[in-house]
């Protein structure tokens, strides 16, 4: 089987031992077949009772400790995760498939995949109903939506993102969705400008707070968001539109 970068990946299916070194995954994962997943990164923090093996984060894992995990396939992501790691983690004999999501639709077909030929355990129920919920037409909106990641210096939410398009699939307009950047570093005063109906500050990766984050706007209303919901992929997808949807017409309308 081959994963999304076209990679093959040779693994005794159905996989019984299970490191994930993306959030969204180990989510997705451990909402499936939890006593399958023995290994996870200090960022994964849903479920919020996981009890596994961690492995350090995203951008430096523990590859000793994954090794001696004795995986049977590890789960990892072309953004979030490092090159450098999924090549030396293959070369020590550790089948790793890596994910490539940059829209929710590839999101769905990404992790039909994994399940399917990764980890062949078959399509689950919250997936299959997720991918139902995000089919669902939405009336479309005229909302300008930008999504601040960082301050100081400030940075947004460019294009060719998963982000960027779950704005989209909301009937919103993502505010800079046509920069060359996929996360462009841009001035204050362009982001609190009349090209903007609505930031959103989520409480990730940059955690923007009601003391951290809206005080330095004197124009566009700000909303407070789950980062969850806006940039993870897994079984946050089933509330996602309805609660970013309600958070930006709340700021829309305050």
């Amino acid at each position: 089987m081959e994963d999304d970068l076209g990679h093959r990946v040779d693994v005794d299916r159905p996989a019984r031992r299970v490191v994930s070194l993306v959030p969204s995954l180990t989510e997705a994962i451990a909402a499936t077949r939890a006593e399958a997943l023995v290994g996870a990164t200090d960022w994964c923090t849903h479920p919020t009772d996981l009890t596994v093996r961690r492995v350090r984060g995203t951008k430096n894992p523990d590859r000793r400790a994954i090794v001696d995990l004795r995986p049977d396939l590890v789960v990892a992501n072309k953004e979030e995760n490092r090159e450098l790691d999924v090549r030396r983690l293959r070369e020590a004999g550790v089948p790793v498939w890596v994910t490539d999501i940059e829209s929710v639709d590839r999101a769905f077909a990404s992790l039909r995949r994994l399940f399917l030929d990764g980890l062949g355990w078959g399509v689950p129920d919250w997936l299959v109903a997720a991918e139902r919920i995000w089919a669902a037409p939405v009336p479309e909106r005229r909302t300008r939506v930008a999504v601040a990641i960082w301050r100081d210096p400030w940075m947004v939410v460019g294009g060719r993102t998963f982000t960027g398009d779950v704005v989209r699939r909301l009937g919103l307009r993502p505010a800079f969705a046509d920069s060359v950047d996929r996360y462009p570093r841009i001035e204050l005063a362009v982001l609190d400008s009349p090209d903007v109906d609505v930031v959103l500050l989520p409480d990730e990766p940059y955690r923007f707070t009601p003391d951290d984050g809206p005080e330095a706007f004197e124009r566009v209303p700000t909303a407070l968001c789950s980062g969850r919901s806006l940039t993870w992929y897994g079984p946050s997808l089933l509330t996602a539109r309805d609660e970013l949807l309600r958070v930006v017409d709340e700021a829309s309308v305050g």
